[in-house]
């Protein structure tokens, strides 16, 4: 380039400024289309066209375009933006009022400010890509701003203010810093998003009948009732409603409708129960209160004396098989509907249960539904830390290109989890998880785990982790004791064979080899891919003079995994730095894993 030769202006009919970018979008707008199409985009256009004629005017603003069922919009200054989307969102509250929930129309807002490119249709730049990303952090009903309009903003004064921390957007390598804001006032600003109930199905157990009016123990069937709940509100899968609000409906006539409406109920569990020769028949049924269907029935018998004693071999039995079905429930509705329609629990139980498949197809779904549940929920803990959770469980099946990426986005993952919610306990137990296996920090590990339990000391994932972690260091009687408690407070997981198999690796540790061989049989029953069961197993075979059986289990784990060695198992396993990693990596090697 000569010296004074001008540069080609790349956008020579557009303006350069500093504008305030204001996009808000609607919530769920792909089910109110469904839902009514007509009637839907009628009252949106009517809305964009108040928003465009009556609320920017006065705001000094300018319509930039349509986003379909959003809007585009920027203003001179960051105040004008704030006081607009004020605006807007009171109108919105107000139109919402003379509407039942389901048809409401529910908008999210983010703010940004920078230098755009202005031409006469459109608005470009880093502004604008921004404004778009941190809208993903609004929930419901939700304004969000970026740091650059906090820092032109009077607290109190222009409005009222949360800082969200830093927070990871899609498709930007650092994190931002993000804050919530709400019409300045005595109010506090927006409260955060939805409550952990709000992915969890929704279970109701009501008093089980009998046929004989005449019959002694009608008091049975409060007593089944009672003992069913106590087992089933210990499952994490799912919200049960207490006793004191499902008794009401003993001996009534009632429809499932009405049990549903009055409840809140997504399942109902019901039921009739026989004596016959100091035996109880109990014929249980689980329906879908929406649709009224059922979706799972079995009959059961067991001693009367059993049951009044408080042996629970009956109601355990009962309670993991209603759970295991909701769970299937809810993973037959994500495979058979369109993603855009599932409700938020259905998405976390599906991807839950997908992820611990351990196949690479439903792997991989289970990431989709997780990303999609995040999108919709972004402030929410808990599918981040499943999300986390997967990342570990990606670099153990060994289906990962890039363990240290996926140990940096497990970290990201937790680390936003417990921005939304401090103290959850399946969040600091999974950051824990990360530490242990992905970065292999096991005294930051430790401390996640025991802060998980000071929050909630019945958390079985918890104490499993925890017992896994004392077996890598080689401290088996502590392992044992852990994953023991973990099993006895989880006896409903669907997952168990994850349990049987961490609670092998602990048994290992303490060098009980034949409980942990049968641990790990019982383990691959239920899941047969799990490679590190397979490790588990191989590692007890050997020890237990069972090199034949040991040498065929390798096999078998070198078809999963056919590029492990010993010396990448050492590189990954948080054991390699102790006496029992190198006796694992030792039995390995003679079990047949090339080195």
């Amino acid at each position: 380039m000569q010296i004074g030769q001008q540069t080609e202006d790349p956008f020579p009919a557009a303006i350069r400024a500093k504008r305030a970018v204001l996009i808000l979008d609607v919530v769920e707008s792909v089910r109110l289309v469904e839902q009514d199409e007509t009637e839907f985009i009628s009252r949106w256009l009517a809305f964009v066209e108040q928003v465009r004629n009556r609320i920017l005017p006065d705001h000094n603003g300018h319509f930039t375009k349509g986003l379909g069922d959003g809007m585009l919009l920027d203003f001179d200054d960051v105040r004008s933006a704030i006081s607009a989307a004020f605006s807007i969102q009171q109108e919105r509250n107000r139109q919402n009022q003379t509407l039942p929930p389901a048809q409401q129309i529910l908008l999210r807002m983010g703010i940004e400010v920078s230098d755009v490119i202005i031409d006469q249709a459109d608005l470009y730049g880093i502004g604008v890509s921004r404004a778009a990303r941190i809208l993903t952090l609004a929930g419901p009903g939700e304004i969000v701003i970026s740091a650059n309009v906090r820092d032109q903003l009077t607290a109190d004064l222009d409005a009222d203010i949360e800082d969200l921390g830093e927070c990871y957007l899609k498709h930007m390598p650092q994190p931002v810093r993000a804050y919530r804001i709400g019409p300045p006032g005595p109010r506090p600003v927006i409260e955060a998003g939805s409550l952990f109930e709000d992915l969890l199905p929704t279970l109701a157990v009501v008093p089980f009948t009998t046929h004989d009016s005449e019959d002694e123990h009608h008091i049975l069937g409060e007593v089944l009732a009672e003992e069913l709940i106590q087992d089933l509100s210990r499952s994490p899968e799912l919200h049960v409603i207490s006793r004191l609000s499902t008794t009401v409906f003993r001996g009534r006539e009632t429809s499932l409708a009405q049990v549903s409406t009055n409840l809140n109920a997504n399942y109902v569990l019901s039921g009739f129960y026989r004596i016959q020769n100091r035996q109880v028949i109990v014929e249980a049924e689980l329906a879908e209160a929406k649709s009224g269907q059922i979706a799972w029935a079995a009959r059961y018998r067991g001693q009367l004396s059993g049951i009044i004693s408080g042996k629970r071999d009956l109601i355990d039995e009962i309670a993991a098989n209603v759970n295991a079905a909701v769970m299937v429930s809810e993973l037959q509705r994500a495979q058979s509907q369109a993603l855009p329609t599932l409700r938020s629990y259905t998405l976390l139980l599906a991807a839950v249960a997908l992820m611990h498949r351990l196949s690479p197809y439903d792997f991989g779904e289970a990431h989709r539904l997780l990303e999609a549940l995040i999108e919709r929920a972004p402030r929410q803990a808990i599918p981040r830390a499943w999300l986390a959770k997967w990342h570990v469980l990606r670099v153990q099946q060994g289906w990962s290109d890039d363990p240290r990426q996926d140990a940096q986005l497990a970290l990201q993952c937790t680390k936003q989890a417990l921005d939304a919610d401090p103290q959850c306990s399946l969040a600091l137990a999974v950051d824990g998880f990360v530490h242990t296996n992905l970065l292999k920090k096991l005294d930051t590990a430790m401390e996640r785990y025991d802060l998980a339990l000071l929050n909630n000391p019945n958390d079985s994932l918890a104490w499993l982790l925890k017992g896994t972690l004392h077996a890598f260091k080689d401290e088996g009687q502590q392992a044992v004791g852990c994953t023991q408690r973990a099993r006895k407070l989880s006896p409903l997981d669907p997952h168990r064979y994850f349990y049987d198999s961490l609670a092998a690796t602990a048994h290992l540790a303490a060098h009980q080899f034949d409980r942990a061989l049968k641990l790990a049989q019982r383990s691959l029953r239920s899941n047969c891919t799990h490679t590190s069961t397979l490790r588990a197993m191989a590692v007890a075979q050997w020890e237990l003079g069972m090199h034949e059986d040991a040498r065929r289990t390798v096999a078998r784990l070198m078809q999963l995994e056919p590029h492990l060695t010993i010396s990448s198992w050492r590189e990954r396993s948080p054991s390699a730095g102790y006496r029992i990693g190198e006796e694992w990596a030792s039995v390995l090697q003679q079990a047949g894993v090339p080195k």
